[in-house]
């Protein structure tokens, strides 16, 4: 059994590498003259964090990474809510390490231009000019079904040692679809770690990227539980 401060230690490790390999990828690779990574690369970053991080980091926490994962995971009935002010708190403190870190490699060179810093936003801020309420619809759907795969792949009746792949698959695809709307969180915690260096609109923008993405995963969970769920899951 590994002891709290284990489990907070891998959350934060965790998320701090979500974060500084995913935005990292986007403020450092995705536009690097003539071999840039693109969207394409972006998006393949943040899945592999998650599954590097699931491999090595799982086993010890669950690799959640994630608030709102750790709230859907709650509401599923496969994580004890009194653990998730810790795990909460953990996951913030590396995201904002990791943002930081990004921060001083991506100022580290003459007229460095941060641009958005791979913060997200809607209106004036979003990638593509999408609206408020595409930005919602999106970061709740997104989410939700992220919580469905999360949920389904880590049952019992599914295939043993394929769940870290299987999640960090699905988080590619979500950043391939939904980039060009939001810059992608469905992470609260991936949010706030750069809003906290980026541009002041991304931090006035941040509270939808805390409320979205948490009410997207609370559905993942019903919808899970409530159809598809059944006892050997748990």
């Amino acid at each position: 059994m590994h002891t709290s401060v284990q489990k907070w230690s891998a959350e934060f490790i965790g998320t701090l590498w979500l974060t500084l390999g995913g935005c990292g990828s986007a403020v450092l690779a995705a536009a690097f003259p003539e071999i840039g990574i693109g969207l394409v690369g972006v998006s393949l970053a943040f899945g592999l964090t998650v599954v590097t991080g699931a491999y090595a980091l799982g086993p010890i926490s669950g690799g959640h990474f994630n608030p709102a994962v750790s709230v859907g995971l709650a509401m599923g009935g496969r994580f004890a809510w009194a653990e998730l002010p810790g795990y909460v708190i953990a996951q913030v403190l590396g995201a904002v390490v990791g943002g930081g870190i990004l921060y001083v490699i991506a100022t580290g060179k003459a007229g460095a231009d941060l641009g958005g810093f791979a913060t997200n936003g809607f209106g004036a801020h979003s990638p593509g000019g999408y609206d408020l309420s595409a930005a919602v619809l999106t970061e709740v759907v997104m989410t939700a079904l992220f919580l469905v795969v999360i949920l389904g792949t880590t049952a019992q009746r599914a295939a043993a040692g394929f769940a870290g792949l299987a999640i960090g698959l699905c988080l590619t695809l979500i950043h391939l679809i939904s980039i060009p709307v939001t810059n992608t969180s469905v992470n609260p915690a991936r949010s706030t770690g750069v809003a906290v260096f980026g541009p002041d609109i991304a931090m006035n923008q941040l509270w939808l990227f805390w409320v979205a993405p948490i009410v997207g995963a609370i559905i993942g969970a019903v919808i899970y539980k409530s159809l598809l769920a059944n006892r050997a899951d748990d």
